[in-house]
């Protein structure tokens, strides 16, 4: 197929628009890092000893791997990340990327900065999300002993109840201000009172539109047929599903787990099993775009052009508001900023929080672009060239002004 019929991957200088040669040269340090597993073992496992030790270390890592990574450690910082995706078309959501609360008092201060991410995100004049994981608001174990089917005590189905309730209270306001929400997906181990929480806000707040979006992680066997089923049960029960479509964060930890356990594998065969399951999903959320809306969150190349062929295939336009196309920040700007160039839209996720805190998101970022085959080679790639070419720009452009 002809990759250049919509959008060019390959457009460096709209990738790298927004960066300065400092910013490039920074990611390529930390890029060729992150190409070496044993040095991103070695660098996390120091890490999380230094800050619990309290070293000095905080310094070095936020003007490297969380200012790459993070927008910044408040809501307030995340201005000048937002700002600068907004000059080039792409919007933000401001993600609260703390999780694994452990008490009542954490979780009451996490939904409270989750509703001033709504607030914030509705004064935005265009693309308005957000987004937060189920375990900021809950307790893991808890969770976990929902999905098992244990019988709760009086005081944990208390807490389950305020579960509840917080819930409901970011769904609503961001139902208020109309602005879209991603609940993202956890282990599949406490998955089912996730499911539970995410489909009863979309029959509330999915009526007229897709407020409230479902996560799909792909790399999971069932999760085409999970889609079908969710479709359906939107239809039967009048609302619209919500599909956030990614491959997914816990692969290794999925299977140790099954292995240990002794249950069914949940994840894919290979890859080019969840890369067939995921193209399949988009065509489908696509092919029922008028009662599903799509955000489809990836960094593979394919998958993302794939969907603008889709899009054109069925006639709609490239700016269609039930269709976004979603990266992490600090990864894919070549995939972010071109599709955003050619006039799709495009969300950037714009994580931020207390340094610490951040820590176990950092970790996955790290992990992921050593285990996803080629990931810290293509980004690395990219910036080498753009470096190349502004320096040979300077080099003939200093040759111009001689003559």
């Amino acid at each position: 197929m002809e990759l250049k019929k919509f959008v060019d991957f390959d457009e460096l200088e709209t990738a790298f628009r927004s960066k300065t040669d400092e910013a490039l040269k920074k990611r390529h340090f930390i890029f060729s890092t992150m190409q070496w597993s044993w040095l991103v073992k070695i660098g996390t496992t120091m890490t999380k000893f230094a800050l619990a030790a309290r070293l000095p270390v905080k310094g070095l890592i936020k003007s490297t791997i969380f200012d790459m990574f993070c927008g910044g450690e408040t809501l307030d910082g995340c201005q000048r990340s937002s700002h600068e995706l907004a000059a080039f078309g792409i919007g933000a959501i401001f993600d609260y990327s703390v999780e694994g609360e452990k008490t009542e008092e954490g979780f009451d201060q996490t939904t409270n900065e989750l509703l001033r991410t709504i607030e914030r995100a509705g004064e935005m004049e265009y693309i308005r999300f957000a987004a937060f994981k189920i375990t900021g608001l809950a307790s893991f174990d808890l969770l976990a002993k929902i999905h098992a089917g244990e019988k709760l005590t009086p005081d944990e189905q208390a807490a389950y109840d305020r579960v509840f309730e917080r819930v409901d209270k970011i769904c609503r306001l961001a139902y208020e201000k109309d602005v879209s929400v991603l609940i993202d997906a956890e282990e599949t181990w406490i998955q089912k009172p996730v499911d539970e929480l995410t489909l009863k806000m979309m029959s509330i707040y999915n009526r007229e539109k897709a407020l409230i979006y479902y996560t799909f992680q792909m790399y999971c066997h069932s999760m085409l047929d999970n889609l079908k089923k969710l479709h359906q049960h939107g239809r039967d029960n009048g609302y619209r599903l919500g599909a956030k479509l990614v491959r997914g964060a816990y692969m290794e930890k999925e299977r140790a787990r099954a292995e240990e356990m002794g249950y069914e594998d949940p994840i894919q065969p290979n890859k080019e099993a969840s890369d067939r399951d995921f193209d399949l999903a988009v065509r489908y959320c696509v092919e029922h775009i008028h009662e599903i809306g799509l955000f489809s969150g990836t960094h593979n190349e394919a998958s993302n052009y794939k969907l603008t062929l889709v899009m054109d295939e069925l006639g709609l336009q490239k700016n269609d508001h039930r269709i976004f196309f979603g990266q992490l920040y600090g990864m894919s700007d070549h995939i972010s900023f071109n599709l955003a160039d050619a006039g799709y839209n495009v969300i950037k996720y714009v994580p931020y929080g207390p340094l610490k805190a951040t820590i176990p998101y950092l970790i996955r970022r790290a992990n992921e672009n050593t285990s996803v085959k080629g990931q810290s080679g293509r980004e690395l790639s990219n910036v080498k060239k753009e470096l190349s070419r502004r320096k040979l720009f300077k080099k003939q452009l200093g040759h111009q002004d001689k003559f």
